[in-house]
């Protein structure tokens, strides 16, 4: 009697580790933010004082920085894969530079709104469910910026080789999964809900 074997591949092995897990933390993140998606479209016009969606400013610029960082850190991840060192450096920088002057952008729009236009937390639901929605994603986004600065330190320190290309691959899937969260929340907040 012939045995079939359970697997074709018999050199099979099993999934990287970093992957699953970085996996798992995206999935169970993902479920997060369909929350608080769902609850700023529920309460799209439920507010019935206080300013509106309509005081949002698209925030074009801050928008292409950051879907931007995707790309330089892919091209940042294709040259360490090569080993060239001093170039994934220089794409990791620039990365974490289009992260920083999105979170600059942020920052200033919160300036505005609660400055000028009176949009608070406490102001209405619009406040509440706006302010939740894009604080977690940019929570995430300094998650991600911590991450990618420790890498950045590691590598000015000479620490950072081509053997730990695998490992930037992990941490570069949480910079996309940011990038493309936020296709999902300025397509909510800033297009769908004005």
């Amino acid at each position: 009697m012939s045995t079939i074997p359970i697997f074709a591949d018999e050199h099979w092995r099993l999934p990287s580790r970093g992957r699953v897990g970085m996996f798992s933390l995206i999935i169970g993140e993902s479920a997060i933010f369909t929350i608080f998606v769902v609850a700023y479209v529920y309460y799209i016009g439920r507010s019935t004082f206080g300013p509106t969606p309509q005081v949002l400013d698209v925030p074009l610029f801050n928008t292409i920085c950051l879907l931007s960082s995707s790309l330089t850190i892919m091209v940042a991840e294709r040259a360490i894969a090569r080993g060239r060192i001093r170039v994934f450096g220089a794409w990791w920088g620039l990365t974490m530079l289009l992260g920083i002057i999105f979170l600059a952008g942020t920052a200033r729009e919160w300036t505005r709104l609660i400055v000028h236009r009176g949009l608070t937390v406490r102001t209405n639901l619009f406040g509440t469910t706006f302010y939740s929605l894009v604080g977690l994603h940019a929570t995430h986004v300094v998650v991600g910026l911590i991450m990618l600065s420790l890498v950045m330190l590691f590598t000015l320190l000479g620490r950072v080789e081509q053997c730990h290309a695998e490992r930037i691959e992990v941490l570069s899937l949480y910079w996309h999964f940011v990038d493309a969260v936020w296709v999902v929340v300025f397509t909510v907040v800033y297009i769908v809900g004005r």
